[in-house]
């Protein structure tokens, strides 16, 4: 049995869908789930003489689980660019893990092939906030403006997708826009077709217009932090309007705090663009948080941590 194992974002998926295409295989069970669901391997950790390909998710959050696949003599290709921490050795286990600001899994798993499909790792690029890195990707391939816009599209509404607290919230469950793009080597085929990306333009539009009549609280500096109610477009679209924000102000960290519980919060963070170092390090410095360099989160914040947090955050970019 062979497990594709992939995060629900745009990164995830067009990873998944590069390798795929590279090395098809008709018959690989899919695992994945919302952007944040990324301890995926607890779902595989019985499996016994398997092959498993993982995509996006953290190696760190998932090392217990993969220490258990290891054990059952399965073997892991391990694509990833969150942090890692120490990265166990075994003859079973083969990763490509590069944490740099500056890649994504998409840019890694295109690495890995040679550049066979590099449209759809822009796509990934540009899923992941690289909008920088994507151009760069896009003009090394000829692609002209409107081309570029498109890909940068796809990407944005693919990424906006993956949001939510769970499956429920998100427009297409991320296993059918796999499965919507499957059949397709070059993504400008697909945009010319594709009836979903009608549904996830003006899902975009319409939860994008109550984000942004959403205003900032009062916070020293530049930096910018925003609450969100508990509410599945709020859940949908805090991740790309964080990503949006970011690209506005430059300068700027950004927070994105949304409603849990009575008693918990969600927290996304976004470095300054020009800065893009240690959100990882602060999120992870809380309970439930995790991510990268650049951009990462908090999925369960208790909420008597809040003013810790903030603190903490305005300190660490000041």
């Amino acid at each position: 049995m062979h497990y594709d194992i992939f995060n629900g974002d745009a990164d995830g998926i067009f990873a998944l869908h590069q390798y795929r295409l590279a090395h098809p295989n008709p018959t690989t069970q899919k695992i994945t789930g919302v952007k944040r669901d990324i301890a995926l391997l607890t779902q595989v950790e019985d499996v016994k003489n398997c092959v498993l390909t993982v995509f996006d998710i953290s190696f760190d959050s998932n090392r217990i689980s993969l220490g258990k696949i290891l054990d059952a003599n399965n073997s892991v290709l391990y694509f990833d660019h969150h942090f890692a921490g120490t990265i166990q050795q075994s003859r079973s286990l083969k990763t490509h893990i590069d944490t740099s600001a500056e890649t994504c899994t998409s840019i890694i798993v295109n690495q890995y092939l040679d550049n066979a499909f590099p449209l759809w790792a822009v796509c990934g690029a540009y899923g992941d906030n690289l909008h920088t890195i994507a151009a760069i990707l896009q003009n090394k391939l000829g692609i002209n403006e409107t081309q570029g816009k498109a890909l940068l599209e796809l990407g944005e509404l693919f990424n906006y997708n993956g949001y939510g607290t769970n499956v429920s919230d998100l427009h297409f469950q991320p296993t059918d826009l796999y499965h919507a793009i499957q059949p397709f080597s070059n993504p400008f085929d697909f945009i010319a077709t594709a009836p979903q990306l009608v549904q996830l333009r003006e899902g975009y539009a319409s939860d994008m217009a109550r984000a942004l009549d959403q205003k900032p609280i009062a916070a020293p500096g530049i930096n910018r932090v925003y609450i969100f109610p508990n509410t599945p477009w709020a859940n949908r679209i805090s991740g790309v309007f964080s990503n949006m924000k970011a690209r506005e102000q430059t300068q700027a960290a950004h927070a994105i705090i949304t409603e849990n519980t009575k008693t918990t919060l969600r927290i996304s963070v976004r470095a300054p663009l020009a800065d893009r170092r240690d959100a990882d390090t602060l999120c992870k410095s809380f309970p439930t948080g995790g991510g990268r360099s650049a951009a990462a989160g908090i999925n369960a914040l208790p909420t008597a941590m809040l003013d810790t947090f903030l603190k903490t955050f305005h300190a660490l970019y000041s």
